[in-house]
């Protein structure tokens, strides 16, 4: 079912809310290198994040009408063993809650979710960047590996 959609004030206060515990958090959260916010009719913001597996990364924060969507990069399009790297970020689908490994563009590889508008407070704001952070470092590196392993034989 679709959420209904916020009201022009209700959207103004949820973006002053999430300015304000974005601001907070990149002073206290050493994990956050940097927040800046997006140009154009989109409300956005970028969440430059510090990880050990993925030295930097940046999450996406997208509020729309009804929803906040939150995304990430996590990698380019496997270069070697296709079916085995797809297959293991399809597997490791199963162990996230509230985001997906999806392909993008290029068939790029992306972290993505989203969330009502209505749930959006500070408890999910630290849970979204939390889990991205924590999908991050349990992904990345062994897809990485796996997706561009070029030694013969291992689907280069």
């Amino acid at each position: 079912m679709e959420s209904p959609p916020a009201s022009p004030e209700e959207l103004a206060e949820l973006e002053r809310r999430i300015d304000g515990w974005l601001a907070a958090e990149a002073a206290e959260n050493p994990t956050i290198e940097a927040v800046e916010r997006g140009d154009g009719d989109e409300v956005r913001w970028f969440v430059r994040m510090r990880g050990d597996e993925k030295d930097v990364w940046t999450v996406w924060l997208t509020l729309g009408q009804r929803t906040l969507r939150f995304e990430t990069f996590l990698m380019p399009s496997p270069e070697a063993n296709r079916e085995a790297v797809f297959e293991q970020l399809l597997r490791r689908n199963r162990k996230l809650t509230g985001l997906s490994l999806q392909i993008g563009e290029e068939e790029a590889v992306f972290l993505a979710g989203s969330l009502p508008v209505a749930a959006v407070d500070e408890a999910e704001l630290d849970r979204i960047l939390g889990s991205m952070w924590a999908a991050v470092e349990l992904v990345f590196r062994p897809a990485v590996r796996l997706a561009f392993d070029r030694r013969p034989g291992n689907g280069t």
